[in-house]
């Protein structure tokens, strides 16, 4: 039996919006193990000017539940 468990997280980039995405991913996975996937939430961007300035996404990162974890207490 698997369980998931779903983390909303926003993330930012002066790139792009690929780049957001992949960059919050990658920091997702520096405290969260068993990302399993990613649903794209929205899109927006920081205007300044008449040129994008910043990216902005809305992921819902999936993780699976470590059920073999033990309890320290």
């Amino acid at each position: 039996m698997d369980i998931e468990k779903h983390l909303k997280i926003t993330g930012t980039s002066d790139i792009s919006w690929k780049d957001a995405i992949v960059k919050t991913i990658a920091e997702t996975s520096k405290s969260i193990d068993y990302i399993s996937s990613v649903k794209i939430l929205d899109q927006r961007a920081k205007i300044d000017g008449n040129k994008i300035s910043e990216y902005y996404v809305d992921l819902d990162i999936t993780f699976l539940i470590d059920l073999t974890r033990k309890d320290d207490k």
